[in-house]
């Protein structure tokens, strides 16, 4: 093998082991909610961003500060109110004076999002122009204030959570910001068994205590690493197929899409159904992407990427039901 081989699979072992400890500490912390944690490395690795929807209080603030502490890195958190302005999110210049020599100078303060894991909370509160200021951050990875261009550091990770039970005073993300977005995990109510030892574990003195396993720079190569993480043609035919399949106007959409479906995933979905593989695919220890793990990806990447209409809203047919049908139709 060369020596970047040697180098990779050296690299993909280390990930696998720290995927370990960064779930068993997880775990620890939160109660449940496995699958949703794993979406949320696969987004991580992936170098995307996740839009996480579920009720308060099922610890989506835990989830990034925990996770953050695990990898060592800086965290934020960012209440979207309707009274945000995009400068409460991104910074601001401000006017300062030198005290010696009374000469006044703009400076640039840095916003929240100047951090490695930022938690976007109830995103849909905040009207666009804030939103989109976030999204922009998100795509382009860099602020851009009073003509100058300040970049964000390396990783950078955005959770946006939405709540799904208040409309009042909401402004819902359009479908072109959904996109920006590359997977949504859907969080839900624990069992009883693990409400119960939410219940247990929160109300005594002991707090999990939580060791670092990654660094910041060890983040940014092994996200390096899953761009590198060979596809064979199949899978990526499949995935292909797969966003094409969910286009009601497309030649390969079966009937029940151009029934409930007004529009279909974009390319950017196929890419990040191929990426989001490819990070699965490591985060397992495997050096190849399987047709597998595309399926296993698909919903988390296409859910909030497809437009239903009134007739599978009446007939209640939801996104993740459709994506099932595809998956069983093209396997």
């Amino acid at each position: 093998m060369s020596p970047e081989t040697v180098r990779d699979v050296a690299m993909a072992e280390r990930l696998v082991q720290a995927r370990a400890s960064i779930r068993r500490q997880l775990c620890a912390v939160i109660v449940g909610q496995e699958a949703i944690i794993e979406e949320v490395l696969i987004a991580l690795f992936a170098r995307g961003h996740c839009l996480l929807q579920g009720v308060p209080g099922l610890a989506k603030t835990l989830l990034v500060t925990s996770l953050a502490r695990i990898l060592d890195l800086q965290s934020s958190r960012v209440q979207f109110t309707p009274d945000l302005m995009p400068s409460d999110v991104t910074g601001n210049e401000i006017l300062q004076e030198d005290p010696v020599t009374r000469a006044r100078s703009l400076r640039f303060v840095k916003g929240p999002i100047f951090a490695n894991l930022v938690l976007a909370d109830e995103i849909n509160r905040t009207p666009p122009k804030t939103q989109s200021a976030l999204l922009q951050a998100m795509q382009e990875g860099q602020v851009t204030a009073g003509g100058s261009t300040h970049a964000l550091p390396r990783p950078f990770f955005v959770m946006a959570t939405q709540n799904p039970i208040e409309q009042e005073g909401t402004y819902p993300l359009p479908e072109a910001q959904l996109d920006r977005f590359f997977l949504q995990a859907l969080m839900d109510y624990p069992s009883l068994e693990e409400e119960r030892r939410i219940v247990v574990e929160t109300t005594g003195a002991g707090v999990p205590k939580l060791e670092t396993v990654l660094g910041a720079a060890e983040v940014v190569e092994l996200q390096d690493l899953v761009r590198r993480v060979p596809v064979p043609d199949a899978a990526v035919d499949f995935a292909v197929r797969l966003c094409r399949a969910t286009r009601p106007q497309d030649p390969l959409s079966p009937e029940s899409v151009r029934s409930w479906v007004s529009w279909g995933a974009g390319p950017r979905a196929s890419q990040a159904l191929v990426v989001a593989a490819k990070a699965r695919a490591l985060l397992d220890g495997r050096l190849a992407v399987a047709q597998d793990d595309v399926t296993r990806v698909a919903a988390p990447i296409l859910r909030h990427r497809l437009v239903l209409n009134y007739q599978a809203e009446a007939e209640g047919v939801r996104a993740d039901d459709l994506v099932a049908r595809l998956l069983n139709a093209l396997a």
